[in-house]
């Protein structure tokens, strides 16, 4: 019984549709844990729960080898080779390694040496390059790859470029006939000429009649010819900021470098040349007070001066012969100065006197200066000859380096800075940590500039007093003032010229600080350049990578002022001794230039005369590798005596001092202030320093500091820092075992050994940064090596395990810290990351193991636990202990030495795992933080172990210990549930740990047994479910979810992993599945639906145990796409991306290129087809217009509910329209505009994320087994199926091609809607993936981000940088991605048609296929009407045809829409510029002729439809040829004569007929065509086409709507509303001959309200129309639908054109058809936009507001115009449109047409005269006319509206004189009045109508009068009585009317004609009608007065007064004229005398 309910139950919810299962399970955080989200189908097991995977290494096991053929076998197993140990040779950039050679050092300079010149240990995944991780698809490859893509041909894109056809040579102008033509007027010549065209070529075997299933077999070879391998190459690459998996190799370790500059010493030249100068460049930084970089030391001496030293030279080395040198710069800063000092050779004088010729002589005066010359010289070369050993410092100096970098002009400093900022993972910061200090203020950068040459020509003498570095910063901040007082001193001129330049990525001739080649040397010989050593200005942290071991010693100052005796010329003398004897000083004192290379002694300069000198030398000096005890430096004082006086020696020494270098081991560094001896040094002094006061020995000052020193070392090899100092001579000295040590004051035995070595490895934390992270591989070696070989100390192993982790721990600490600014995105350092993958190797592992190493060694692992760790540890661990393995303790001592040594050797990653496990919280904090060092130390480590103990070949099982992977699984358990407590306190954290977990299991999947991973990926798995359901924000565990899984997916043997190929094993599980009780429910498969299948297609248990990389990520997506799940946005896009970067990945594997295992690789994604299917109503909508989403799917659907569809509609074009569903009275579907709600529920996907998910929906249909598709979709439900349809038509639309004009987007469907233009044309201006749309979607939705800490995720839900990389492409980059989009567009469509194909072959056997093949022709009519490729084309049609033929009683039977859509779309086509297009689109068209004639004799329905389609193609397209098409109507024709099938029927007749007959339609066109920039033209043609379809109501309305379009385009919305009007009282003419309705119009009549002309369409009679004829009338219009459609667009644009009167009217006719159907929402909508309408009317009720039209009258004279001459018509133009404009425009149009010179506008509006016209001109009048109303019609056109709205008359006047002038005196002013009658009332279908008649009458020059004082009148009145009033209108008109100074004035024209009483009884009349008339005049200006009177202030009294005074004297003026009395006033009229009130008793003038 239960299992039967059960089995019911399943079986039901395998029907319903996925929204009900949503509907029916209670979500998972509300409901108990057990609902599930959504069931799948098999093993019940709910998607948020993780299924037990299968064991990985067992199912290998259980497989034969040869179980898969050929290309598959690689796939089954990871390769044999896939890790390999590399040796890579370290890079040395010197020729020679420069180390120490054959020396004896020490163990420590040993071990460093060693570190230098070892090989990097790299363990190489020989794959991993090809995972996501390393190889990423960036758009960069993406590039790559599409190189050599086909371009496809596209119609939109041809229209430019192929526009002169063949077809085109004939003139297009053939003159115009006129346009009363009816259109079937030119029938023969027509017929003749479709005749004579040439057709296209004809497909080869059309008429033949072949097999169904050859043709089919036929069109599937060729759609699989030349298509692309790889469909995502052609999508743009995955969005770079979601790729969490990337990574790259970090780079191996380098010395650092900061900015390199070149400078070059070209030439230095004094005003006078007597002697050698030399000179020394360094670069200081005045801000840091730091001298930053070593000297430089140059001479430029020509060489008759060099030669004047012959006596002190040797030879000179060549290294010291450097003119140029390279500066590194790591902080780069605005205060840099590079200064430059000059010496000579001492000599007699102080330093201003040796300057003193320098300042004074000139060269110009050299012949004057002769003999003074002469003697200089003389008198230096004694000095040189006596004194060339010293030097005196004589000038300097210095070059603002910033000033040079920016005035040289940075090389578009910044044009990069936008282009770095790519979110690189892998260098985010290349350089290092020195990027901090380039932020900021002081952003100066010394790489781009421009070479610059510069020549300094003044040098300041140096100051005697003023040597020291202190006073030289002074004199440097104080340069760069503007009133410096350096300026203010007398110059010594010179002339040094010198080069500055970026240095050269490999300069060659390049020297070393320490003086080796660096590569290129290409030859010894050249002159080098020096590489010059920097001191930065802050700490830089790099390690060390090469040896150095460089010393400087800098003297600062002696104070002799004491010493007695004859101490002036003080020089200092330098010597490195390694003992006492004299000889025993090293050669190791670097040279400085044109001198040996180094030396054994160096001197400081000499200050002349002076007891206390300060120096500012500096010697540079080579250490020795071993520096012992007795090395010390020796300091000689002398005096020299500059003049040689007999008797006295020339050096005299008079103190001696020294420094020990080493003291306790260290190196002495740093200042030293030391007591200088008067003796000689007693012997040993070297081990004593000279604080120490030797007995018997007399010194300077009393044994006080008088010499002030400063010793710094840079050094690789000592750390110049006491705690790592102190720790690296503990591990030196337990290797060794060299006791008992002195280290400091302490004596270290083996006994205290081991307490002093842990308190060192406790303060490693204290050491100072910079020598930390120098020497941290050194530190973190020795580390390593205190972990696995602990130390034996007399016989004991001394377990220092712990102490060496926590060490470490706190050593990764600092150097992170210290390194925080070059961390890339995850936070890793990029030198500890080098340190494990290039340095780390295991200690002392050389791969020579015995055979039966392993088991000893993993025996003395196990020992060796035991050993010296304390009982708590045990207590902490004896959980995780397996009982069978017990800890073996061994008492210490109790074997030999050798045997415990090997005991004590442990392996790394088992020692880090426990440490680890069982650390304590601090430390573990400090891990935590940098998780990732020691998982990869761990994973370095076991491969380490692997591959040096050939283990690889040992089973995965076996490869490590129990106990070493119960470690791993408490580790990952740890450090995951850290990942989801932190993320709600410190998100990045747990973003970083969760991806160092996951690279962690992601690498471990290479080295141990996957099964034993994936259990701890599913534990993991399992932690963040249980804490999903409690979570604040479920939406971040979620995100850190997706990416762990998306890192573990990126695996480079990712499909390995998901065991492919195995056929998927049907649950073995006794609840019943859920997919064997379906059979009922599949469609189209008599037998049940196989199993394996459909588990195969769903995310059922079997899919997701076998896939289980697969099944997580496809599960991840299925939940984020759930429309209840949280924070959706970020989610689907981040599920979405996974995907796509792994499929993309697939595409560009090489393994994976062969068909055969691209299809194994498709099935691990199969479900996200079915996914994607449930997902449909959230995708974005593709497919412009509302209610597509569900189309097919409802149609196939029996149980949805009807959501407001028109039951197979597909056009989303007219469904805009007319949206809404079949409307029976009392339906259910509503004529709804919006989309159904009910499909939309949860969280919509965004554009760019839906379409990224169609690419990979299409991926898979591309690859998957074709067979496997078709038995899947044969198990389908009929409601699925829908959904797949519709899922592929979604494909369509998101990939439809936009052209590379995108904004001339050509309308893909019949008719422009204007309720969808403004949709499309948002669409077009955003790109279909608008950032905008995406906002304002965002916008609307409540954030998925709970607390706003986590904002910082903001950033990647934003989509701007799609949008914003648009800027500025290059024309070829535009032209690539047309390329690339046309590609993508026509394999997406190629994908879709191999489906719809594979779906056809399915249904064809089953009861339903008809609603099915409905569905599927609908796509493919789809895919025919989007812009498409020829190439797609050519097989679409192919297919078309196919099925056609296949199933003919889809188009002739049922639905006609489907018939006229497949017309529409083989006509557009025929139309093609394209030949191959229209060579198949002309095939399908005859065939589909023949197919319909066939049926039935005859083919009335393909001829209706064809014929309409012309015609709404014809109208709407706007780059439509009609040549083209001609061409294939000649092709058709072709056919016809051909067939020899139907040879004896009449069917090659009627096909005639019907060529003609469009052909006919054609000719018309191209008159539109020539027509197509003249709007009026155009819109009259169109005008006339309709009228000649008087008899075909279809194709009249398809041209009334066309002119719809044209005018809704043009703006004209009245006219347009007027076309769909007209439309509609056509379809009500029609609906009422077929039934009589009590709700629908009765036909035109009704709509007579809305405009009078609407009768034109009664026409339609019983004798044209028999209603039921096939094929009339049968459009989708010619409905209760269709009229409701009509009229609401008739009121739409009505509303656009503020005719909001005319609106009211529409919905008169309207609401009783709504109200008969019930359908109160409709109702409801139009009543609100009724209250908007009249609400409007309300508050424009001036009618100001809205202003309706300006008329023209235009005529055209002359035989140019053809058809027009002698025409008029009344123009309706835009509002406000000026007579200038209009004229302006039809003049240009004209000249344009016509040429320059023909066209005239007659300026006046005088009658023409036709015979005083040029013959060759053309003429064109234009008059401004007004709308003209009878008295009578006035009363009723009362509102503004009403008076702009059924004009027919419009009225212009005239002025002339009859002297022919138009204006002259009153007494001969005549007007001429023209009332002018048109056609039709306006506004009408079009914007000119004719003036069918003209009536003239002249005014004579009383009745003039008599109108102008009316009008006058008129406007007093309207002054005064406006309310509110205004005043100064009021003033301005009665100014106007009695100010005394006006011209032709009231008065004046009172006296012309009221003076004398006329003659002429006729004119009785109008004397006194003027007589009235003024009358009322006087009147009225007296009620103004008064009027302004009241209105006026108390400042406007006088122009008040003035003003009456000026009425008073008018008045006075005509009282007498208005007093006279006419003689026959009161006489009876005689009978000639009309009545000459009414317009008609004016006279005629002559027409």
């Amino acid at each position: 019984m239960a299992a039967a309910e059960r089995r019911a139950f399943a079986h039901k919810i395998n029907r319903t549709v996925a929204a009900e299962v949503r509907k029916q399970v209670s979500r998972e955080r509300s409901g108990s844990p057990s609902s599930s989200r959504r069931c799948s189908s098999s093993l019940g097991v709910p998607l948020t729960e993780v299924v037990e995977p299968l064991d990985f290494e067992d199912v290998l096991l259980s497989r034969p080898p040869d179980a898969e053929p050929g290309p598959l076998r690689d796939l089954v197993e990871f390769p044999a080779d896939d890790l390999e140990l590399l040796l890579q040779p370290r890079e040395c950039r010197t020729t020679e390694p420069g180390i120490p050679k054959d020396e004896k050092l020490d163990a420590q300079v040993r071990a460093a040496v060693e570190m230098y010149i070892e090989d990097w240990v790299i363990v190489h995944r020989r794959y991993q390059y090809l995972s996501a991780a390393y190889s990423p698809v960036t758009t960069e490859t993406q590039r790559e790859r599409q190189k050599g893509l086909p371009r496809q041909v596209f119609e939109q894109d041809a229209s430019g470029d192929e526009r002169s056809g063949p077809e085109d040579s004939n003139d297009s102008r053939r003159g115009s006939g006129s346009p009363e033509d009816t259109p079937r007027s030119s029938g023969a010549s027509s017929i003749f000429d479709l005749r004579n065209l040439a057709a296209d070529s004809l497909l080869p075997s059309l008429l033949e009649r072949a097999a169904p299933e050859d043709v089919d077999r036929r069109n599937e070879s060729l759609r699989r010819q030349h298509r692309p391998p790889a469909l995502l190459t052609l999508y743009p690459a995955p969005d770079e900021d979601e790729a969490v998996e990337r990574c790259s190799h970090p780079e191996p370790p380098r010395e650092h470098f900061g900015q390199r500059i070149l400078v070059k010493c070209l030439s230095l030249k004094f005003e006078i040349e007597i002697e050698p100068i030399f000179g020394i460049l360094a670069l200081y930084d005045v801000r840091e007070k730091k001298k930053i970089s070593e000297n430089f030391y140059f001479d430029l001496n020509s060489d008759s001066i060099k030669g004047l030293l012959r006596a002190h030279g040797t030879h000179p080395a060549i290294s010291t012969l450097a003119r140029s040198a390279i500066f590194s710069v790591t902080y780069p800063s605005p205060d840099i100065f590079l200064v430059i000092k000059l010496e000579k050779v001492l000599q007699q004088g102080d330093i201003s006197e040796c300057c003193e010729p320098y300042m004074v002589m000139k060269e110009v005066d050299t012949a004057k200066n002769k003999e003074k010359l002469e003697k200089l010289r003389l008198a230096a070369e004694q000095f040189c000859t006596r004194l060339g050993r010293y030097r005196m410092p004589f000038a300097w100096t210095a070059v603002h380096l910033a000033n040079i970098v920016s005035s040289a002009g940075q090389l578009d400093r910044d044009s990069d800075s936008e282009g770095e900022r790519r979110s690189a993972w892998t260098d985010r910061r290349r350089r290092g940590p020195q990027d901090r200090a380039s932020s900021g203020d002081d952003a100066c950068s010394f790489s781009g500039f421009r070479p610059a040459t510069l020549t300094v020509t003044n040098f300041f003498k140096q100051e005697a007093e003023r040597l020291s570095d202190e006073d030289l910063f002074k004199f440097l901040a104080d340069m760069r003032r503007p009133s410096s007082l350096l300026r203010r001193l007398r110059p010594v001129t010179a002339q040094l010229k010198i080069d500055i330049s970026p240095a050269p990525e490999n300069p060659h001739f390049c020297l070393s600080p320490e003086l080796l080649h660096i590569k290129p040397y290409p030859d010894p010989r050249g002159r080098p350049t020096k590489e010059i050593l920097e001191f930065p200005a802050r700490e830089v942290y790099a390690p060390h990578t090469s040896y150095r071991n460089l010393l400087y010693v800098y003297p600062h100052s002696l104070n002799f002022s004491s010493r007695q005796g004859s101490v002036r010329n003080l020089a200092v003398r330098v010597q490195y001794m390694t003992g006492e004897d004299p000889s025993q000083a090293l050669p190791v004192i670097f040279g400085k230039s044109s001198c040996s290379e180094f030396t054994r002694e160096a001197f400081t300069p000499v200050v002349y005369h002076n007891k206390s000198p300060e120096f500012y030398e500096e010697f540079k000096l080579h250490l020795p590798a071993c520096v012992t005890e007795n090395h010390h430096l020796l300091f000689t004082f002398y005096h020299v005596s500059c003049q040689p006086r007999p008797g006295t020696a020339l050096e005299t020494p008079v103190g001696f001092t020294w420094i020990p270098l080493l003291q306790h081991g260290r190196l002495r560094t740093g200042p030293f202030c030391l007591p200088v001896s008067v003796d000689q040094p007693p012997p040993s002094y070297s081990v004593l320093t000279p604080d120490v006061a030797l007995p018997g020995m007399r010194w300077v000052d009393g044994h006080k500091g008088v010499f002030s020193v400063e010793l710094t070392a840079v050094s690789s090899v000592h750390p110049q820092d006491p705690h790592l100092d102190k720790f690296f001579t503990l591990v030196h000295v337990l290797e060794e075992g060299a006791f008992p040590f002195r280290l400091k004051d302490a004596v270290l035995s083996e006994g205290n050994v081991e307490q002093e070595l842990r308190a060192s490895l406790a303060a490693l934390r204290l050491a100072s940064p910079e020598p930390l992270v120098a020497f941290s591989h050194h530190v973190l070696d020795k580390l390593v090596r205190l972990v696995v070989r602990p130390p034996i100390i007399s016989g004991q192993i001394v377990n220092l395990g712990r102490g060496a982790f926590e060490a470490m721990a706190h050593v990764v600490s600092l150097v992170h810290r210290s390194l925080e600014a070059a961390q890339d995105a995850r936070g890793h350092c990029p030198q500890l990351a080098a340190y494990i993958h290039y340095a780390f190797r295991l200690p002392g592992t050389e791969p020579s193991l015995p055979d039966g190493a392993p088991p000893v060694t993993v025996q003395a692992a196990t020992l060796a636990r035991g050993s010296g760790r304390p009982i708590s540890l045990y207590l902490a661990r004896s959980k995780s202990i397996s009982s069978s393995n017990p800890d073996l303790a061994v008492a210490p001592g109790s074997v030999d030495d050798e045997v415990s040594r090997i005991l004590a050797s442990k392996l790394l990653h088992e020692e880090l795992a426990l440490q680890w496990v069982v650390s304590s919280s601090a430390v573990r904090e400090a891990i935590l933080q940098h998780a990732w060092f020691f998982f990869q130390l761990m994973v370095k480590s076991m491969a380490l172990h692997l591959l040096l103990g050939q283990r690889l070949d040992t089973p995965r099982k076996l490869r490590f210990p129990g106990r070493f992977l119960d470690d791993i699984t408490a580790l990952v358990g740890s450090v995951g549930l850290e990942v989801i407590t932190r993320v709600h306190k410190d998100v990045e954290l747990a973003e970083r740990l969760n991806a160092s977990l996951a690279f962690f299991l992601s690498d471990l999947l290479s080295l141990v047994d996957r099964g034993f991973v994936f259990s701890l990926v599913r534990a993991h798995y399992k932690q963040v479910a249980t804490r999903l359901q409690s979570s604040p924000n479920p939406a971040a565990l979620l995100t850190l979810r997706m990416e762990f899984t998306r890192i573990l997916c990126s695996h480079e043997h990712y499909v390995t992993l998901n065991l492919p190929c195995c056929p998927l094993s049907p649950p073995a599980s006794p609840s019943p599945s859920v997919s064997s009780t379906t059979s009922q429910s599949s469609t189209f498969s008599s037998q049940a639906p196989d199993p394996k299948v459909t588990s195969m297609f769903e995310l059922s248990g079997p899919f997701r145990q076998q896939h289980f990389l697969a099944g997580l990520l496809l599960t991840e997506l299925a939940l984020a796409l759930e429309p209840e799940a949280e924070g959706a946005f970020l989610l689907h896009k981040k599920a979405i991306s996974a995907v796509h970067s792994l499929l993309c990945g697939h595409d560009t594997d090489p393994r994976y290129a062969e068909a055969t295992v691209k299809a194994c690789v498709a099935e691990l994604y199969l479900p996200l087809l079915s996914i994607a299917r449930d997902t449909l109503p959230r995708l974005h909508d593709f497919a412009e217009g509302p209610g597509q989403r569900s189309r097919l799917a409802s149609m196939l659907d029996s149980d949805t509910e009807g959501e407001g569809d028109i039951a197979g509609t597909i056009n989303p074009s007219v469904a805009m329209a007319i949206a809404g569903g079949p409307l029976a009275p009392g339906s259910r579907a509503s004529i709804s505009q919006g989309p159904p709600t009910a499909s939309r529920a949860g969280c919509a996907l965004s554009a760019e994320s839906s379409r990224t998910l169609l690419a990979c929906v299409l991926w898979v249909l591309k690859n998957a087994e074709p067979a496997l598709l078709q038995r899947w979709a044969t198990d389908l439900t009929l409601p699925q199926l829908g959904r797949l349809l519709d899922l592929l038509y979604l494909c369509l639309a998101a990939f439809e091609y936009k052209g590379k004009k995108a904004f001339e987007r050509i309308n893909s469907l019949t008719f422009k809607k204007s309720l969808d233009m403004k949709a499309r044309l948002e669409e077009a201006i955003l790109g279909t993936i608008g950032a905008r749309q995406e906002m304002v979607r965002r916008s609307r939705e409540r954030s998925p981000f709970g607390n706003p800490e986590n904002v910082r995720w903001r950033k990647s839900v934003t989509h701007w940088k799609q949008t914003s990389d648009r800027v500025d492409k290059t024309k070829d980059e535009m032209e690539h991605e047309a390329l690339v989009e046309g590609n993508l567009a026509t394999e997406a469509s190629l994908v879709v048609l191999d489906t719809l194909e594979i779906i056809v072959q399915t249904v064809m056997l089953s009861e339903a296929r008809e609603s099915v093949l409905g569905a599927v022709l609908k796509v493919v009519l789809y895919s025919l009407g989007s812009a498409q490729s020829a190439l797609f084309l050519q097989h679409g049609l192919a297919t078309q045809r196919a099925l056609v033929s296949k199933f003919p009683e889809l188009l002739f039977e049922e639905d006609t829409e489907l018939c006229a859509d497949l017309c529409l779309r083989l006509l557009r086509h025929c139309g093609s510029r394209i030949s191959t297009i229209r060579t198949h689109a002309s095939a399908s068209l005859y065939l589909l002729m023949r197919q319909n004639f066939e049926i039935g004799h005859n083919f009335a329905r393909v001829k209706m439809q064809v014929t309409m389609s012309l015609s709404s193609l014809v109208g709407t397209t706007q780059n439509f040829s009609e040549e083209y098409l001609r061409r294939s109507l000649k092709t058709i024709l072709t056919y016809a004569e051909e067939d020899v099938g139907l040879r004896d029927s009449t069917f090659a007749e009627q096909v005639q007929d019907l060529m003609f007959n469009l052909h006919m339609i054609l000719t018309d066109t191209v008159k539109m065509k020539e027509h197509q920039e003249d709007p009026e033209m155009l819109i009259d043609l169109m005008y006339r086409i309709a009228r000649g379809y008087q008899g075909s109501p279809d194709l009249r309305l398809t041209w009334l709507q066309n002119m719809a379009g044209k005018h809704a385009e043009l703006g004209n919305h009245a006219e347009a509303a007027q076309c769909m009007v007209h439309a509609a009282a056509l379809v009500a003419e029609y609906l009422a001959l077929l039934e009589d309705h009590r709700h629908l119009p009765v036909g035109c009549v009704s709509f007579q309200n809305i405009s009078s002309n609407v009768l034109e369409e009664s026409a339609i009679s019983d004798d044209i129309l028999s209603p039921d004829e096939e094929g009339f009338c049968s459009g989708k219009h010619f409905t209760e639908l269709g009229l409701v459609g009509l009229l609401e667009q008739a009121a739409g644009y009505f509303t656009m054109g503020g005719l909001y009167e005319a609106v009211n009217e529409v919905y008169k006719n309207l609401i009783p058809i709504l109200e008969a159907h019930r359908d109160y929402k409709k109702l409801a909508a139009v009543h609100g936009k009724l209250q908007e309408a009249f609400t409007k009317i309300m508050h424009q009720s001036s009618g100001w507001e809205r202003v309706f039209g300006t008329y023209f009258r235009v005529g055209f004279y002359g035989a140019r115009f053809g058809d027009l001459d002698e025409q008029e018509f009344v123009y309706k133009e835009p509002s406000i449109t000026k007579l200038a404009e209009i004229s302006h425009r039809l003049e240009e149009f004209y000249t344009e047409r016509f040429g320059d010179d023909v066209v005239e506008i007659i300026k006046d509006s005088n009658p023409v005269d036709k015979s005083k016209l040029d013959a060759q001109k053309a003429y064109i009048q234009i008059t401004y006319v007004e709308p003209y109303f009878d008295t009578y019609e006035l009363k009723d056109r009362v509102t503004y509206f009403d008076r702009n709205y059924g004009l027919r008359t419009f009225l212009f006047c005239t002025p002339f004189t009859p002297d022919g002038r138009a204006h002259g005196e009153l007494p001969e002013q005549h007007k001429r009045k023209t009332l002018l009658s048109t056609d039709h009332a306006f506004p009408y279908i079009k914007t000119r109508i004719r003036v069918c008649h003209r009536e003239e009458t002249v005014l004579t020059p009383v009745e003039v009068a008599i109108e102008d004082m009316q009008k006058k009148t008129r406007e007093l009145a309207f002054a005064t009585e406006q309310d509110p009033p205004d005043a100064k209108m009021l003033q301005m008109v009665l100014q106007g009317s009695v100010g005394p100074t006006v011209n032709q004035g009231p008065l004046e024209v009172a006296q012309v004609f009221l003076a004398e009483i006329p003659e002429d009884p006729k004119l009785f009349r109008h004397h006194n009608k003027l007589r009235l008339c003024f009358k009322d005049f006087c009147k009225k200006c007296e009620d103004a007065l008064r009027k302004n009177k009241a209105l006026i202030g108390p400042d406007q009294k006088e122009y008040h007064r003035e003003l009456e005074r000026n009425y008073c004297r008018l008045r006075e003026a005509l009282q007498p004229l208005l007093t006279q009395r006419l003689p026959q006033l009161l006489a009876p009229t005689p009978p000639g005398l009309r009545n000459s009130l009414n317009r008609a008793s004016f006279r005629k003038a002559d027409l």
